[in-house]
């Protein structure tokens, strides 16, 4: 078996064949609804799917790696091999996808020699690591293998970051010698700046745009003459951030213009099919002028929506594939059904602040240091400290904080410091009195030079200008909430964790309002489906089947602001994104 890529065709097995794609992430749609999802892409017209692979996930811990239930690429390939779609992968090491970190793993930022995505020593040897399993992986399913892997991407939008070629030439040889042997490919931006840094001998060159085909592939046209055209990210939506007014959407005919236009000149790929969920703690941020979080919904206004319902957009891209293909598509499966639970009280709580040695065993610090110093990547973290003296309106300053600080004396919360916003406020207290600092990090930067900013206090941080030594740090991952002692006492404390319990008749998809809170995570029966804010547009969160039982369901919610009502919530069946 054999894929090619000449100068005017991909070729399968000698003919000629266009490439009609569209993304799905597996890490962010659960593994029950993979089957269906491929199903309704295969119903669109396409034969092909793309996916990112994100190295955070699948290794979380350095040097131990997990490919089990969501994270189970090869049972995703095989899915798609099963449903006779050929597959594209993106490995990275970097993928951006507004993913935390752009797939990078937290804790690489510990070693202050690193450098990213550059030919830096230290940064080479652990995606070496990763990428040797990773090609494990995937190898079996390579198209040269008799399964469906047709190509396997070089990077990620090197164009629009850096110029290290040598970093590039690395990349490149260490697929091939790692067996990867269908063609490799770069996808970048349309400039020619883009081109020219992020493109690299032997790859295919793509291209990432979501209209005006023509304009986009200008500056390919000039410096690729010969070369067959992709888009490799058609983007049909956009991704939301905290405070966004709305939802973002486009228009499902505008989209099926574009398409069509590029299915006229070439291949595409979709982007995204599916947008899917930033479950937990995943969701990246952009931070150019301000810091802009990412919402946990990846609904990005895809062709499917976040719960794999079919679109208008979806319908008015299928007619125009219809165009280009010669077989009889398939009947578009079903939506998957879904089902309001009601009201839930949340009639257990404990307070944040009587549960912190539940949760993590202080570190002593001389100083406040980064969440990462600390051996953490995710979550939160908690400094505290006993004032050797008194204070009147003295000031309390940090050079820098990811992303967000709640300022506390005995446990009363005074100010609220936002990166955006300020980063000191003004205080008076007592000898003897306790200074706790909570930092909430809010989603590392995705994209761009400030990627490897650290979170929680980094930097200076003076109080009375003055350094201000002894703390008693506790790094809060929110990964295990087992130890917490909640009691049925109702209170509005500013920071506390509530517990109720909801029964299921069936198991279905459902969203989650929480209009009488303000800020935090939800956890369900163990698994965290993500923040949420008041502040939107996303209004409810996503709940899928596969974490719900039939009968009793827990759910913790860590409130980090206060109540804003009753601890209730609602399970139903509209998604609020903010429309």
């Amino acid at each position: 078996m054999n894929f090619e890529v000449t100068k005017k065709d991909f070729l399968k097995d000698g003919k000629p064949i266009k490439i009609i794609s569209g993304a799905v992430h597996y890490f962010r749609n659960m593994p029950d609804t993979w089957e269906d999802i491929l199903l309704k892409l295969k119903a669109l017209g396409c034969n092909c799917v793309e996916t990112y692979c994100v190295w955070n996930m699948h290794e979380k811990v350095q040097g131990e790696y997990d490919f089990t239930g969501i994270l189970d690429i090869a049972k995703f390939i095989e899915i798609a091999d099963k449903l006779d779609l050929m597959v594209i992968v993106r490995p990275g090491p970097y993928i951006c996808s507004e993913w935390e970190f752009g797939g990078l793993p937290w804790w690489i930022q510990i070693d202050e020699n690193i450098e990213i995505r550059c030919m830096n020593k230290e940064y080479i040897t652990h995606f070496d690591n990763y990428l040797d399993r990773l090609c494990a992986e995937i190898k079996p399913y390579l198209f040269t293998n008799g399964g469906p892997v047709i190509m396997v991407q070089c990077e990620n939008e090197y164009g629009y970051y850096g110029d290290d070629k040598e970093y590039l030439t690395y990349l490149k040889n260490g697929f091939i010698n790692r067996g990867i042997d269908v063609p490799l490919f770069t996808s970048d931006g349309t400039s020619k700046e883009d081109l020219l840094d992020g493109t690299i001998e032997g790859c295919l060159s793509t291209v990432n745009f979501g209209s005006r085909v023509e304009e986009n592939f200008k500056a390919h046209d000039e410096l690729y003459p010969d070369s067959i055209k992709m888009c490799m990210e058609m983007w049909n939506g956009w991704f939301d951030a905290w405070g966004d007014e709305k939802h973002h959407t486009t228009s499902a005919e505008d989209y099926a213009k574009v398409v069509d236009d590029m299915l006229s000149r070439g291949s595409l790929n979709m982007y995204m099919f599916i947008g899917g969920t930033n479950f937990g703690f995943t969701s990246g941020a952009n931070h150019y002028e301000t810091f802009t979080p990412d919402v946990t919904s990846y609904d990005y206004d895809a062709l499917l929506t976040e719960s794999g319902d079919i679109t208008s957009k979806y319908l008015a891209v299928r007619e125009v594939i219809k165009k280009y293909v010669d077989y009889e598509l398939p009947e578009i499966p079903k939506n998957r059904e879904r089902r309001a639970y009601g009201k839930c009280e949340l009639t257990e709580n404990v307070g944040f602040f009587e549960s912190l040695n539940k949760l993590s065993s202080p570190i002593f610090s001389n100083v406040p240091k980064c969440m990462e110093k600390y051996g953490t990547g995710y979550g939160f973290i908690a400094y505290q400290t006993t004032l050797n003296r008194d204070y009147e309106n003295v000031e309390l300053f940090f050079e820098s904080l990811g992303d967000r600080a709640q300022i506390y004396i005995n446990d009363n919360l005074i100010d609220i410091l936002y990166i955006n916003d300020k980063l000191k406020t003004e205080f008076s207290a007592k000898k003897g009195d306790v200074l706790t600092v909570l930092c909430e990090n809010m989603g590392r930067a995705n994209f761009g030079a400030k990627m490897m900013r650290k979170k929680g206090i980094a930097g200076r941080c003076l109080i009375d200008d003055r350094i201000h030594f002894n703390w008693n740090v506790y790094p809060l991952p929110m990964n295990n909430l087992e130890n917490l002692e909640f009691a049925n006492n109702k209170f509005n404390e500013k920071s506390a964790f509530y517990k109720g319990r909801f029964n299921v008749d069936k198991k279905c998809d459902t969203f989650l309002k929480l209009d009488n809170f303000t800020k935090g995570f939800v956890v369900i029966n163990g698994f965290n489906i993500g923040r949420f804010w008041e502040i939107g547009p996303q209004k409810t969160l996503y709940v899928p089947c596969s974490i719900l039982n039939e009968g009793e369901n827990e759910i913790i919610v860590f409130e980090s602001d206060g109540l804003k009502g009753e601890p209730v919530v609602e399970f139903g069946i509209e998604h609020i994104l903010g429309n």
